[in-house]
């Protein structure tokens, strides 16, 4: 359905011509709700994709090891199709829907090594100077969890042509093209690469739309993915997005919005970093629900202040208001703060960040962070004037339009907690 068949234009009987930008802008704020929350159906925001990691290092001046991460679930349903090997998902999947430990299902997949190593290194290829390297397995699979996910361990040495080596001019090409969203599992697989090959050390991300990097990059291109990577997480995480969205019909004033803008950015860095450190960690069992309940109880709030009409108190004292902060203003913000905590851990955990950082992925996890923030302005600078002229202009209309959003955010807010919860 798009946005014109979801909001058909209406005729206006007995309505003044001055009143009809009003309507217009009524219109367009209920269409952008309108567009967005239908899109907000998965239980789990992050769940329907998937992150990749390796670690790329030089063995010698003719030999790439990488050391890769793969989610367990979608590796044995993927190589089991794509390498018609029935038997590899009946003897894997058995023991990871009984919930068996790491090293039981690490043994289910020991016999199933040729369709593993085959399916992986058909979609991940290091290439030097345009020559493909030959993979081969080093050592066993391990099964290890990451954000309580069981991950495969699979290291692989790249043998690169001997007169094309690591000190090639052109460097290595890395291309990963893991988990299309073609195969039909995710939508959308993010290959998060480390290295230190070719006399350089640095992170990329991968994906469907930029599959590969060349360790000749320059530093802004790998910071400009990272950047690009960011923004695209929080225009996905529909919940994030619907969070801010909440934020803003709650708020009355530009102090307002932006000391919650401020109270939220500051909050969900704290635990972005802290992640990335290795301080702090919480399941995505825990995370993913607060997230959802976050939802419904910042927009439940606003609705709650329309039934009070603290909004009338607050223009029949326009002094105290700009001068002050009352008790409920500081709750507010405090409620927001620690929301904000848990939507930072949400942050980090779709990249993953579950282990100790590493000097080579930190900057990049700051502009990662950087792109977050960009468009979160960006959404605050478009909705946050279109509301607050329809409510100069309009009152009545601009309490009604918040209120049919806060609702709608509400419901889906806790629509999304049942069903995380429960693990729908």
């Amino acid at each position: 359905m798009t946005l014109s068949d979801s909001c058909p234009p209406r005729r206006a009987r007995g309505v003044a011509r001055p009143a009809r930008p009003l309507l217009t802008l009524a219109a367009v704020l209920a269409c952008v709700v309108g567009a967005v929350v239908p899109t907000a159906a998965p239980a789990h925001a992050h769940g329907f994709s998937s992150t990749v990691y390796a670690d790329v290092t030089a063995v010698d001046d003719v030999t790439v090891r990488t050391d890769l991460d793969l989610e367990y679930d979608l590796l044995v349903v993927s190589a089991a199709e794509n390498q018609h090997a029935p038997e590899l998902f009946d003897a894997a999947m058995a023991p990871f829907e009984a919930q068996a430990d790491d090293a039981e299902l690490a043994r289910a997949l020991s016999g199933f090594a040729e369709p593993v190593v085959g399916y992986v290194a058909g979609r991940f290829q290091v290439t030097t100077d345009g020559r493909a390297c030959a993979p081969r397995q080093v050592g066993a699979m391990t099964v290890h969890e990451r954000d309580g996910v069981p991950y495969v361990r699979l290291s692989l040495d790249h043998a690169c042509p001997a007169a094309q080596g690591a000190h090639g001019p052109g460097g290595h090409v890395v291309r990963s093209a893991l988990f299309p969203d073609g195969e039909g599992y995710v939508r959308g697989t993010t290959t998060i690469v480390t290295y230190q090959i070719d006399g350089r050390s640095g992170s990329a991300a991968l994906d469907a739309g930029r599959p590969e990097f060349s360790t000749g990059q320059t530093w802004s291109q790998r910071f400009g993915e990272f950047f690009v990577l960011g923004a695209e997480h929080l225009l996905t995480g529909i919940d994030h997005v619907l969070f801010l969205l909440a934020l803003i019909v709650g708020s009355r004033r530009l102090r307002d919005i932006v000391l919650a803008a401020t109270a939220f950015t500051l909050a969900h860095s704290i635990t972005f970093l802290l992640a990335a450190l290795g301080t702090v960690h919480a399941p995505g069992a825990v995370v993913e629900p607060v997230i959802a309940l976050s939802i419904a109880v910042v927009a439940a709030w606003h609705l709650w202040n329309l039934r009070r009409r603290r909004d009338v108190v607050a223009r029949l004292e326009p002094e105290r208001s700009r001068a002050l902060l009352d008790g409920a203003d500081w709750l507010r913000l405090g409620v927001v703060f620690c929301f904000g905590l848990v939507h930072g851990l949400g942050f980090a955990g779709a990249l993953g960040i579950d282990e100790p950082w590493s000097w080579t992925l930190l900057w990049s996890l700051l502009v990662f962070n950087v792109g977050i923030e960009v468009v979160q302005l960006g959404i605050i600078a478009i909705v946050f004037p279109l509301l607050t002229l329809l409510r100069r202009r309009a009152p009545r209309t601009g309490r009604v339009a918040g209120g049919v959003v806060a609702a709608g955010v509400a419901v889906m807010g806790l629509v999304w907690f049942v069903q995380r919860v429960l693990g729908l």
